[in-house]
């Protein structure tokens, strides 16, 4: 069956398990406006694209990255053996087998082959060969298409921006021009930063050390660099890490896995060093206060 409706119907290649073991895959899509993202893990097995499979095909090529296991790509007379966090570049003209020798997980993005030769001088120089996982255009790649699949469906206006910023990166991980690597730098490396550290703050909210100096630190950044992402966005810093830290503060109010904790108990909890000032901020974002919010979800129980 997986042969069928996957292999035939929607990726265009044959499936040949590998060993004995029972068969497993799980695959997660999303489409945005030119560009496919598709990540899961799968157990061994060779995925063959065929001439007859590429007649079908459309005018787009793809990056594979493996993120676990062991895996080797052959095409145009080379094997690629695939290395953690580094990415395959696949044409999608010429045939080609990807094989997963153990159990593993993957990323792979399908992206339009007239966009990004239109800033990659001779992307056909750049099939069938792996870009490094040191390379810090992907590593942001990585990080921004994993963001958006946890964040699910966008609204068509951020799909099409963030179509556009994954073209941005992969063109930089493949070797843009420099002045097409300027400009990208520009849209699509500052909208991958952002997301990504808009998931780390997400991530430690609750850590009242949080600041845009440690932040900057981790990602390789200055200060002012992180508040000019934010700023670009909208808002700044403080505020986005404090509307996480409420918005913490509000599920756990409404949590019964919380009820024996104070509200002092959770404003720290929560990364907050005053309570007074935590109320009064909770007041002001949701127009109740703390107490009120757990008497309503004592009600509700």
């Amino acid at each position: 069956m997986w042969r069928e409706l996957y292999g035939r119907n929607i990726a265009n290649v044959d499936i040949d398990p590998i060993g004995d073991e029972p068969f497993h895959a799980s695959v997660t899509f999303q489409g945005l406006p030119g560009v496919g993202l598709v990540s899961g893990s799968r157990s061994p097995a060779h995925y063959h694209s065929t001439r007859q499979h590429l007649a079908r095909a459309r005018d787009r090529f793809g990056l594979s990255m493996l993120m676990s296991g062991a895996a080797t790509t052959r095409q145009l007379g080379r094997e690629i053996i695939c290395r953690p966090g580094a990415a395959s570049v696949i044409s999608g003209t010429d045939p080609s087998v990807s094989t997963m020798h153990s159990f593993g997980s993957f990323i792979t993005i399908v992206l339009p082959r007239p966009e990004v030769s239109a800033l990659v001088p001779d992307l056909g120089a750049a099939y069938a060969r792996q870009i490094p996982a040191e390379n810090s255009a992907l590593r942001l790649l990585i990080r921004y298409v994993q963001t958006l699949h946890e964040n699910g469906p966008l609204e068509a206006l951020p799909a099409k921006s963030a179509a556009n910023h994954i073209v941005d990166l992969a063109a930089l991980a493949i070797g843009a021009t420099a002045e097409v690597a300027h400009e990208a730098q520009r849209r699509g490396v500052a909208a991958a930063r952002l997301q990504s550290i808009k998931a780390e703050i997400r991530e430690r909210a609750s850590d009242g050390e949080l600041s845009a100096a440690t932040i900057a630190l981790r990602h390789g950044v200055t200060p002012r660099y992180v508040q000019k992402l934010f700023e670009r966005d909208g808002t700044t810093f403080s505020e986005f890490v404090l509307a996480r830290r409420l918005e913490r503060a509000l599920q756990m109010l409404r949590d019964s896995d919380f009820a024996t904790l104070t509200i002092s108990a959770i404003a720290f909890e929560c990364g907050f060093s005053e309570l007074s000032y935590f109320n009064r901020t909770f007041r002001r974002a949701y127009n109740a206060t703390p107490s009120d919010i757990r008497h309503a979800a004592l009600r509700l129980r």
